[in-house]
């Protein structure tokens, strides 16, 4: 028999949680429900969650506080919910690590599907992939390198680079999370000395940004250290 898949529903409305929670089981999902985020991390550290559903506006602690913890411990999808519209906000749930956004009041056959595909995308491409992934895979988030087929893929989806794009995605990818200057980019992916390299290195990583992130203005992946460097985000 097929294990069922845990989506943990966190929100401070105790009818909203009933409502979902009961939404969700006659899709064939085992349910969790927390009402604030402190409550939703001990779930969290206890069980197999596959997904979260997030309410932002709670007490003890909001959900943005929350996903900021959760994505210290995994890389499960998390949709947020709030009633806030403005597009700062959205903004700002996912450039902290939430993968969707939904607006309070919310169509429910909306959410249904949001969840079913952050679900595929995650059974897929996501951490519950990681025993079994070979060691010439390189991955943060949806990004993931192929080190012997030479290829990237977002979310899935293949990315053509140039040779020179490959090889920034592939030094930075190998030293997630460490900041680098265009100086030791350029001296380590076109193997000479740099001087007065600054324009060509951002030039290409504005076009990788073009390349793999929603918004190149507001990237998820490849970050900008303001007056140090670059780096890859761990995710």
């Amino acid at each position: 028999m097929e294990e069922k898949q845990v989506i943990l529903v966190v929100d401070d409305d105790r009818e909203i949680v009933k409502v979902l929670g009961k939404l969700l089981e006659l899709e064939g999902y085992k349910v969790y429900s927390a009402c604030d985020g402190m409550e939703a991390l001990d779930i969290l550290s206890r069980e197999q969650v596959h997904l979260i559903i997030l309410d932002v506006m709670m007490q003890k602690l909001d959900g943005l506080s929350t996903l900021m913890e959760v994505r210290r411990r995994r890389n499960i999808p998390v949709i947020m919910l709030s009633a806030k519209t403005e597009e700062s906000d959205k903004v700002l749930g996912l450039s902290m690590g939430a993968d969707d956004y939904v607006s309070k009041p919310f169509q429910t056959a909306e959410l249904m599907a949001r969840v079913r595909s952050q679900l595929r995308r995650y059974m897929t491409l996501g951490d519950m992939q990681k025993q079994v992934r070979a060691d010439h895979i390189l991955k943060t988030g949806g990004l993931c390198l192929d080190l012997n087929g030479k290829e990237l893929s977002v979310d899935g989806e293949k990315v053509r680079l140039t040779a020179t794009e490959y090889k920034i995605i592939e030094f930075l990818m190998r030293n997630i999370g460490q900041v680098f200057s265009a100086e030791e980019i350029y001296e380590k992916v076109w193997n000479e000395e740099a001087y007065a390299v600054e324009n060509t290195v951002m030039v290409h990583i504005r076009r990788i940004r073009e390349k793999i992130e929603i918004d190149a203005r507001n990237p998820k992946y490849l970050k900008v250290v303001w007056g140090i460097g670059y780096k890859m985000e761990k995710l």
